[in-house]
């Protein structure tokens, strides 16, 4: 909204972990799709991972219900696993919503007592956050050949894919 949002410490590095890891990355924004370039040139000029970018079509007074509504379709419609949510306060009931697990849904800041039975609050920031998936990741590590993941900013596509496509637009690339 005209300003140039800070990147907080460690932000980068986290997404970078889960895509490291084989997940498909996916940024949900209550933005309407006019800012559409706007905000993946931001996530673009801070290195962010690429990922699918969904917005909200046009102005909205109900931002949340729209996440909520994409990210069930993805689950539903194209048969996606949610394994991780990050946001603010406001995403908590976005991510309930789907059963995601309390354990499982990550909000940066700090901790607010309404909330503490329903997320993880990273009160120490992303590079702390950064640090514990590494430790579980290694304590969990399989111990045969590597699994297939899927290639840096493919997703399995034969070429780089632009996934600046509106909600609708991009569960119908999947059909």
């Amino acid at each position: 909204m005209g300003s140039d949002p800070k990147v907080r410490a460690g932000a980068v590095d986290v997404v970078r972990h889960w895509q490291d890891s084989g997940y498909m990355i996916i940024y949900v924004t209550g933005r309407p799709d006019m800012q559409k370039h706007r905000v993946v040139a931001w996530l673009s000029q801070h290195n962010f991972p690429h990922g699918a970018v969904s917005f909200c079509d046009g102005l909205t007074h109900d931002p949340l219900r729209q996440k909520a509504a994409f990210l069930q379709s993805l689950r539903t419609e194209a048969e996606i696993t949610i394994v991780a949510g990050y946001g603010s306060t406001k995403d908590v009931s976005v991510y309930s919503s789907l059963g995601l697990a309390p354990a499982h849904i990550y909000i940066v800041g700090r901790a607010v007592k309404k909330f503490h039975n329903q997320c993880q609050f990273l009160s120490e920031g992303y590079v702390a956050h950064l640090a514990q998936l590494e430790a579980a990741a290694l304590a969990h590590s399989p111990k045969g050949p590597p699994r297939p993941v899927l290639g840096k900013g493919t997703y399995g596509c034969p070429a780089p894919v632009d996934f600046l496509r509106k909600q609708s637009q991009l569960l119908r690339s999947r059909g």
